[in-house]
């Protein structure tokens, strides 16, 4: 079985967040590969699914940014899933919008929710897909920025690359990162991916 993990504030008021694009993907994973109905478990909510033949578990914290590694140390734990099997989907600063990268390991350039899951796996060695969100331009509007709702101008590229994400997920469950990051790219084109 594999985990993935969507990063985000669980306040209803936050969902449009930049900071919780991580929520908004797997929710699109989960709608287009049927996987069950979202259930209360680990610190959060998971749903449950095939993609590409593998078996995923869903799973979204309800912790609250900061403690985001309790929910997945407690899922990964009862479930004997090691790090090497768990991808975390989030917010990238440093990636322009509708860009995304896929990697394992590094540092947690200052999320909160990656420096949370650090600590509570005992070091970075999962996987990320880092989703681009852009930067504002100077560190003092970083907060600000991650804290708010995307523009209406936004869902140009935002719908398009939470599309292309799930379409081709059966690519990361493979685990073939550079394929998937290559089709993804491919089915946004240079317009939609923030250039």
């Amino acid at each position: 079985m594999l985990l993935w993990v969507g990063l985000g504030n669980p306040e209803p008021g936050m969902a449009r967040h930049r900071h919780n694009i991580g929520f908004m993907v797997i929710d699109v994973i989960a709608r287009r590969h049927g996987f069950s109905p979202w259930r209360q478990r680990f610190r959060g909510y998971i749903a449950e699914g095939m993609i590409g033949g593998r078996k995923i578990l869903l799973l979204r914290p309800m912790t609250y940014m900061n403690d985001s590694g309790a929910a997945v140390r407690e899922a990964a734990g009862f479930y004997k899933i090691p790090p090497g099997d768990i991808t975390v989907f989030h917010d990238e600063l440093d990636l322009p919008p509708g860009r995304l990268r896929v990697k394992r390991g590094g540092g947690a350039a200052g999320h909160n929710g990656l420096r949370s899951i650090d600590q509570m796996l005992g070091g970075p060695d999962y996987w990320r897909v880092r989703l681009g969100i852009g930067h504002p331009g100077h560190k003092d509007r970083v907060t600000g920025h991650v804290l708010s709702d995307f523009s209406q101008s936004d869902k140009a590229w935002l719908l398009p690359c939470l599309d292309a994400v799930a379409d081709e997920a059966a690519l990361l469950a493979a685990g073939q990162p550079e394929d998937f990051m290559n089709r993804v790219a491919l089915k946004l084109g240079d317009g939609a991916n923030g250039v």
